[in-house]
C-alpha cells in the first residue's frame, strides 16, 4: 500500500472527531436521513467514530472482506436495533465515505500528479471498503428481518382448540 493511503489513513484516524462532526452536521438536516434528525448528538456521532476509527483496520487488512463482516454486522445490527430504515443506514455510510474523502481534499495532503495517482487508487480501495460494508449491512438487515418476522409468526400461531385435550 502506498505512502498515500497511510496519509489518507492517518488523516481519517487522527481526525475522526472532527470528520464525525461535519458528518453529523450533515445527516440531522439531510431529508434523506430524518431518523438521525431528532437522535442525540453524541449517539449518532458514535457511528461515524466506530467506521473513521477503524478504517486502517479495514484498509491493511489482507482479508477486507472478513475485517468488514466483523465490523459492519455489529454496525448494523445496531442501527436495525434502533430502528433506522436501511436506506437511511446505508445513506449515512455513503455520507461518512463523502466526510472523509472531503476533509482529507481540504488538508491539502495530495500535491502533485503522481500523489493525486496514488490518492485516486487509495480512494478506489475506500470505495471497496464501503462496497463490502453496504452489502454486509444489507446482508445483515435481511436476516434480522426474517429473524424478527420468524419470531412474530410464531408468536401469532394460535393453538388448536383440541390441544388442551392432549
Amino acid at each position: 500500500m502506498s505512502s498515500y493511503a497511510t496519509k489518507l489513513i492517518e488523516i481519517t484516524e487522527k481526525n475522526a472527531d472532527t470528520i464525525a462532526e461535519q458528518w453529523y452536521n450533515n445527516v440531522k438536516m439531510n431529508p434523506r436521513t430524518p431518523s438521525y434528525h431528532s437522535m442525540p448528538e453524541e449517539e449518532a456521532k458514535k457511528q461515524a467514530l466506530y467506521f473513521f476509527k477503524n478504517f486502517g483496520k479495514l484498509f491493511f487488512t489482507d482479508k477486507p472482506f472478513e475485517e468488514a463482516q466483523a465490523l459492519f454486522s455489529k454496525y448494523a445490527e445496531s442501527r436495525y436495533k434502533e430502528r433506522i430504515p436501511l436506506s437511511e443506514v446505508i445513506y449515512a455510510l455513503t455520507l461518512m465515505r463523502r466526510h472523509m474523502w472531503l476533509f482529507s481534499s481540504s488538508q491539502a495532503v495530495f500535491m502533485t500528479a503522481v500523489e493525486h495517482h496514488q490518492a485516486a487508487e487509495s480512494q478506489s480501495r475506500t470505495i471497496l471498503m464501503f462496497d463490502y460494508a453496504i452489502y454486509i449491512v444489507v446482508q445483515k438487515y435481511d436476516e434480522l428481518l426474517k429473524s424478527e418476522v420468524e419470531e412474530k409468526i410464531k408468536s401469532l400461531k394460535i393453538k388448536s382448540p383440541f390441544t388442551f385435550w392432549k
